[in-house]
């Protein structure tokens, strides 16, 4: 019998990607608008970022971006 693989931990929570799935839907459908400004959000990242960032304001697992994280030197 082979020995099983050590499963890796996620990156990111599944109410992370379904935060993340969500807002692209909702870019698709030309139904998402960006912060204070209101304007329409066209980019694939743009919707990625928003997603993520929502899931953390709700606590599910998402790391820090990038600006946040601290530099390990």
């Amino acid at each position: 019998m082979p020995a099983r693989k050590k499963a890796k931990s996620r990156k990111y929570s599944k109410a992370a990607a379904k935060s993340v799935e969500r807002e692209m839907r909702a870019m698709k459908e030309g139904k998402l608008r960006s912060g204070r400004s209101g304007k329409k959000v066209t980019g694939r990242k743009q919707a990625i970022a928003i997603g993520l960032s929502e899931a953390r304001k709700k606590g599910a697992k998402a790391p820090l971006p990038p600006k946040k994280r601290k530099k390990s030197s």
